[in-house]
């Protein structure tokens, strides 16, 4: 594959994580002008179904239906597949609505060690000692990046609980969304994972939502949370991930962290010290460190 192509893959993959980092933050800023977790995920799952479908309506007309269509087992397997990403969703946007954004994104980032615990679960094989360390270097940062050690505000233990569901939700769809139905295109796949998802939002909103359900969201927040929680990441991670490989694609898509921080600190005001960042580099470090070979270069 040529050198454009891998910087175009990487482009994309970076954009998608840009986008999907940036979806917290504006997730909290909902939440300061009195709108619900209900409401929030709904318009978001809601419009960004339309967008996905309009999209593959496109893509049928310019393709003139040439391309492969899902069977009834890829769509009931993939909307299977698709609760896990409307759990991530509510389980992460739960999480914010109690810790701090920048709290939030390293707590889901814990999908490190979750992936390998899974992967070792279902190959049955221990991790390689490159894995293991990384693994360590994870948790050790996350120490920090959370400011466990000198914090002397008490992280509430709900957004501790929901931060750290997300990242096991987040961990099956990862895996899922790599496995399941790959033969169709990503705009299919991304069209019956989200109405899957949806399943899972729509039962959360009509048990929890005891108040008028407020339709501005959809306007207000709605058209925002779709585009970069729906729509963007997905249809760019999936074109260029192909283009950059797997070991070089997920290095790139851990830009998502200090993006979240970041917007976290401008936006929102949150107090993001030394030895947070540092925690944070360290993170960073481990996905490096986990997709080098032995040779040094990516995997």
């Amino acid at each position: 594959m040529s050198n454009n192509q891998v910087l175009k893959g990487v482009f994309l993959v970076a954009f998608g994580a840009t986008s999907y980092g940036m979806l917290a933050t504006f997730v909290k800023m909902a939440y300061d002008e009195g709108y619900t977790t209900a409401e929030v995920t709904t318009s978001q799952f809601v419009l960004g179904i339309i967008g996905i479908l309009l999209i593959n309506l496109f893509q049928k007309t310019k393709n003139k239906n040439t391309a492969v269509k899902a069977s009834k087992r890829n769509i009931f397997h993939l909307m299977l597949a698709g609760t896990s990403l409307g759990m991530t969703s509510l389980f992460y946007y739960l999480a914010v609505k109690y810790i701090p954004v920048s709290i939030g994104i390293v707590l889901l980032m814990q999908t490190v060690w979750m992936g390998v615990l899974l992967e070792m679960i279902l190959e049955k094989k221990l991790p390689s000692t490159q894995k293991i360390v990384s693994v360590a270097i994870v948790l050790f940062g996350t120490v920090l990046a959370t400011n466990l050690i000198n914090n002397e505000v008490q992280l509430d233990w709900r957004g501790l609980m929901w931060g750290f569901l997300a990242a096991a939700s987040f961990t099956t769809t990862m895996f899922t969304a790599n496995r399941v139905a790959t033969n169709i295109s990503s705009a299919q796949r991304s069209l019956y994972m989200l109405l899957g998802g949806a399943i899972i939002v729509f039962t959360f909103s009509i048990i929890t939502q005891v108040t008028p359900f407020n339709f501005e969201i959809f306007l207000k927040w709605g058209i925002v949370l779709s585009l970069f929680g729906t729509i963007i990441p997905p249809m760019l991670m999936t074109a260029g991930f192909p283009l950059t490989g797997i070991g070089l694609g997920s290095i790139v898509s851990a830009i998502e962290l200090p993006v979240s921080v970041t917007m976290a600190y401008f936006l929102l005001n949150e107090t993001v010290t030394v030895t947070q960042w540092f925690g944070i580099s360290l993170i960073l470090l481990a996905i490096i460190l986990m997709n080098i070979n032995s040779n040094g270069k990516i995997a």
